[in-house]
């Protein structure tokens, strides 16, 4: 393929979103939907391999219908009751006779034709059976995609979700400008300097919030108390352990406050 677009096989069933990606694949009528985020699993690099990994997985482990499966499938323009078997009109509009015809593959299409002329109300009945005999020499799979057929030949299992998906607690947002979530700067009045702030969503809906002033502290410490403080903060709202090591400050730049 030209350099730069992807390898159909590694797309297939994957669709890149805004925010990240969308695998989307059907079976049997069902639709298997799963999206991933690239805020939630850190980078985009990360959300595409979980992607591909869910889609081996469901690939692997639900393969499409048979073909076979889906022949004998009722359409519903079909008005005999039986796929592949249609009548064949005369210029009056009386049925001259029935035909039975089933496509196995490229230049392979079977058919046989019942005259009612010669075998009269049974020549329905004997298309119904020529063509339950030509479905016995279709085989295999239906193909959705050229890339089904590589990907459950694959002799290694998909392997996922080995990276650990990001909480809300631990996601940061685009306009975070200290890289820790639920820690930002706040300007001050005037010829304040600012803070920096630890704030905290409450199970009430209300915040949990505490600045400390780079003007008493200097900018490295009142950022490293509010990083100790969003600990805390997330501590005794029991969402995360408060040894958590994304979050952990340094005993030294504690003792630099005393």
């Amino acid at each position: 393929m030209p350099q730069g677009v992807p390898n159909e096989a590694d797309m297939y069933g994957i669709y890149p979103k805004p925010w990240g990606f969308e695998v989307s694949l059907s079976r049997a009528g069902v639709r298997h939907l799963h999206q991933f985020g690239i805020a939630q699993w850190g980078d985009k690099e990360e959300a595409l391999r979980q992607a591909r990994a869910r889609r081996d997985a469901i690939v692997q482990s639900i393969p499409p219908a048979k073909r076979r499966v889906r022949a004998e499938k009722v359409r519903v323009n079909n008005k005999t009751g039986t796929p592949g078997v249609t009548p064949i009109f005369r210029a009056d509009g009386s049925v001259q006779g029935w035909r039975a015809k089933t496509y196995i593959g490229p230049g392979e299409i079977l058919r046989a034709y019942f005259s009612t002329n010669e075998h009269g109300d049974a020549a329905q009945t004997l298309a119904i059976y020529a063509r339950a005999s030509q479905l016995d020499r279709m085989a295999g799979l239906t193909r959705p995609h050229p890339a089904e057929a590589r990907l459950r030949e694959r002799t290694e299992p998909p392997r996922m979700l080995e990276a650990r998906k990001l909480t809300k607690t631990e996601i940061v947002g685009r306009n975070n400008t200290s890289g820790v979530p639920g820690v930002q700067f706040k300007a001050g009045h005037g010829e304040h300097p600012g803070y920096w702030m630890a704030i905290t969503g409450a199970r009430n809906a209300r915040s949990i919030s505490k600045a400390f002033s780079i003007k008493t502290h200097g900018s490295d410490l009142a950022k490293a108390l509010a990083v100790a403080e969003r600990v805390r903060q997330l501590a005794a709202k029991s969402a995360i352990p408060s040894g958590n090591e994304e979050f952990r400050v340094s005993s030294s730049q504690l003792d630099a406050r005393q």
